[in-house]
């Protein structure tokens, strides 16, 4: 298959056509496949798999099975196993940049950025894996003392989205494995390949047979094959990055069987500019933030307010740095905006723009969708800014993920706060200010669960990513809080004779 490729792989073995399953590639029982498109071209470039629940039982009995091994592994032999994937990964980069492009379209240059974002948390969660540590004390009651120990809590699902596939799966599988459990994945039917590679990477690194799985689907299987992996009684954690929406299903699911969840749902960030920001410096930020993958982010910044002062001056700046943007097939050199990875993110950009000229929103760059047009076969939209953006528009209320930006005015810190907090989701806010009063006002004060102060890139392997509200509970990467998701802790209490 890979000869068929419309790119060359230095390693072709890294490219995998079936399901991961006990540590064997299989197809799905049913033998059908469905096929994967290219959003640069909106054309079929390969085929995956289609497993469905039917798979299910066999991934998660091989899981388990596995399990009764891998928990007993010296933290020691996880972390080395971890160490060798993070460097199999690295020594393949080039070609999981190339699988991830053609996936998600977003520029190669972005998907190296991606894999150097990823890699931190192999290597992260390496090292976390020697660090699990229980506790003792002396308790109130005498001739006593209790105990603590941290045990992994079973097997892990984890279903994931198209945006970064890669680095989602690192953050989830790194945690879990440095605990000692096992893992299956359900990825997103966009962008089964890139994970599979993971998986045979994985193979490679040492990882024994049924501790690492892959379960592709197609988007009419994805609904029921994720519930029979959530309901299955053999799994006892599921970890889901997605839609606010969708979580809420995820959750209301697994609460039948008490599973421990973790869920990374959506955002509608907040970005927040006052008179006294660097204004270079928080276009620079912006730009990296919300142009990139073409606006697919949850991170990214949704809701842009400037105060009254700049706010001229920054839309000024902005619509200058954005006019530089080069769109295309983000395997073209130079290509700095590729195109959206469905296309019905198309129909919601457009959606929202036409909401927001028909509510005395301006228009001031782009507008319009390219797809279809001469030079723009794939999933295309221009980026664009509109100004005088209102608090009933549709671009305020939903999440946008599509290269569209509203910038909306204020004119004092409390009435920013107000703004940036009307929302029922809480995953993370951005301010630009150089009052340093003001930035811990707002640390406190605003309603998410990452700020970024000063900055448009918050998210690393050493610090906690999660959000409040309905962006979902728990948290992935970051010291001891990650990893303690995929375990459970037992306490045990000692009576001693002779003694105090």
């Amino acid at each position: 298959m890979a000869d068929k490729l419309p790119f060359k792989l230095n390693n072709p073995d890294l490219f995998k056509t079936q399901a991961l399953i006990g540590g064997e590639w299989v197809d799905s029982k049913s033998g059908k496949k469905f096929d994967v498109y290219d959003p640069g071209n909106g054309k079929v470039w390969a085929q995956a798999p289609d497993c469905t629940a039917d798979d299910t039982d066999a991934a998660v009995k091989a899981a388990h099975e596995a399990f009764q091994t891998f928990k007993k592994t010296n933290p020691k032999t996880r972390a080395q196993c971890l160490l060798k994937w993070d460097q199999l990964i690295r020594d393949n980069r080039d070609d999981l940049a190339q699988i991830v492009t053609y996936e998600t379209g977003k520029p190669l240059a972005e998907s190296q950025g991606e894999l150097e974002y990823a890699l931190g948390f192999t290597w992260w969660f390496a090292g976390e894996a020697e660090r699990v540590q229980g506790t003792v004390q002396t308790p109130s009651a005498p001739n006593r003392r209790v105990f603590t120990v941290k045990q992994p809590i079973g097997v892990a699902v984890a279903l994931v989205p198209w945006n970064f596939p890669i680095a989602m799966i690192l953050r989830k599988a790194g945690a879990a494995l440095a605990a000692g459990c096992t893992m299956i994945v359900k990825p997103s039917p966009e962008t089964p390949f890139s994970v599979l590679s993971l998986a045979y990477l994985a193979q490679q690194a040492g990882f024994a047979k049924g501790v690492f799985s892959v379960l592709p689907t197609s988007l009419d299987n994805t609904p029921s094959l994720s519930e029979s992996l959530c309901r299955h009684p053999l799994v006892k954690k599921v970890t889901f990055t997605g839609s606010t929406r969708v979580g809420k299903l995820v959750a209301k699911i697994c609460s039948d069987g008490l599973k421990k969840c973790t869920l990374e749902l959506g955002g509608n960030c907040p970005f927040l500019v006052f008179d006294d920001a660097d204004l270079e410096q928080a276009a620079t930020q912006l730009m990296a933030l919300k142009w990139r993958h073409a606006g697919q982010a949850c991170i990214t910044a949704n809701r842009v307010y400037v105060q009254k002062g700049v706010y001229s001056k920054f839309t000024e700046i902005l619509s200058e740095k954005t006019k530089q943007l080069k769109i295309g097939h983000g395997s073209k050199e130079g290509i700095t905006l590729g195109p959206v990875t469905t296309d019905r993110s198309l129909d919601k950009a457009e959606a929202q723009v036409a909401d927001a000229q028909k509510q005395g929103g301006k228009v001031v760059l782009g507008g319009n969708k390219l797809h279809g047009k001469e030079g723009y076969e794939g999933y295309f939209f221009e980026p664009t800014i509109i100004t005088g953006a209102k608090e009933g528009m549709l671009i305020a209320k939903e999440e946008t993920f599509a290269p569209v930006m509203a910038l909306f005015e204020f004119e004092s810190e409390d009435e920013a706060v107000r703004l940036a907090n009307d929302t029922s989701m809480g995953l993370a806010s951005y301010f630009f200010t150089k009052n340093v009063d003001r930035t811990w006002r707002l640390l406190e004060n605003l309603e998410a669960g990452m700020i970024g102060m000063n900055t448009g890139n918050a998210s690393a392997a050493e610090t906690p990513f999660g959000g409040i509200k309905e962006s979902g509970y728990g948290k992935e990467s970051g010291k001891d809080v990650a990893i303690q998701e995929y375990m459970i802790t037992k306490t045990g209490t000692l009576t001693l004779s002779d003694h105090y």
